[in-house]
């Protein structure tokens, strides 16, 4: 069966037509502060995809906040803040962190109202010592290795409208879970969930992510060129770990690049590939939204779920 059938495909101009606007109400030097280390985004990025992208968003909010009031009205029950859940998807390095942070500062321009957040769930991932204790540090990434209790929980918290709940952070400078630099998020009226697991089924849960997800889009690009962009990612990381010795990447920066790369190379072909082919790349049809791309980073294609706005 075509997994496209149940999906509309729109070149870049047709979904630029769908909310023709010239104004970005960013700079280029906005666009380069959020984005990832070897991401290329531009201001007619943000005119011909994003924008329309935002439109359709806040089309989805306006319809989510009025079944929700239609909702605690016919139950006869007072109004609560319940947040708008936002799930971004998609294989490492291909672009995931830029699009989350750009759809955050775009509502935030455009929805200046609204209390708007994002969260990446790398931060629950078990810390190395606990994979090292699993025997599971060579599956970092895959399903086994995040705490899926905890994220369900702190979702679940979220969702019940709690004051403020705290989320773990990741850094890929330290390459581990920051667990005494939490991020609180403050009753939001959106937030932005994003990591590779956000729309997989872990086969052990009845409950998973994605069911707090309203609204939820799959970055997507070809294996081959999203581990060009891993290499690239990595020789970036290594230059800026050149002189820092508590940096991950600091001896493989001051060892042989060659062998560097070489283990770079290794680690996509026996984890990042595998763990894209059988766990991240199936989901890619949970999305509502898939944004297709292709060489430097650019969006060729669109493609809308066709219930969309059931």
């Amino acid at each position: 069966m075509d997994e496209w059938i149940n999906y509309d495909q729109f070149d870049r101009q047709t979904w630029h037509s769908f909310f023709p606007s010239e104004i970005t109400f960013l700079t280029q030097e906005n666009l380069d502060e959020i984005k990832s280390l070897n991401d290329q985004i531009s201001l007619r990025d943000v005119q011909d995809i994003y924008l329309p992208l935002i439109k359709l968003i806040q089309l989805q909010y306006q319809n989510y906040q009025q079944m929700q009031l239609q909702k605690m009205t016919f139950l006869r029950k007072s109004s609560r803040r319940i947040p708008y859940i936002i799930g971004i998807a998609g294989s490492v390095a291909v672009g995931k962190s830029t699009t989350a942070r750009l759809l955050q500062i775009l509502l935030k321009r455009l929805m200046p109202d609204r209390r708007i957040e994002m969260i990446t769930t790398d931060g629950f991932l078990y810390p190395n010592a606990e994979l090292k204790r699993r025997g599971i540090m060579a599956r970092k990434g895959f399903p086994e290795s995040y705490d899926m209790d905890r994220l369900l929980t702190f979702m679940n918290d979220v969702n019940a409208g709690e004051d403020q709940v705290t989320a773990p952070t990741y850094s890929h400078s330290v390459y581990d879970v920051m667990e005494d630099h939490p991020q609180t998020i403050y009753k939001p009226d959106i937030l932005i969930v994003e990591g590779i697991n956000v729309l997989q089924l872990p086969t052990t849960q009845r409950l998973f992510v994605s069911d707090f997800f309203d609204f939820s889009i799959y970055v997507d690009a070809d294996a081959s060129l999203v581990e060009k962009w891993y290499l690239e990612r990595f020789g970036m990381l290594l230059d800026t770990a050149f002189q820092d010795p508590t940096n991950y990447y600091y001896p493989y920066a001051q060892g042989d690049r060659a062998e560097a790369f070489k283990m770079a190379k290794q680690v996509w072909k026996d984890v990042d590939l595998p763990n894209l082919n059988d766990y991240i790349l199936p989901t890619r049809t949970r999305a509502d939204v898939i944004l297709h791309k292709t060489e430097h980073h650019y969006i060729d294609r669109v493609y809308l779920r066709e219930d969309c706005f059931t």
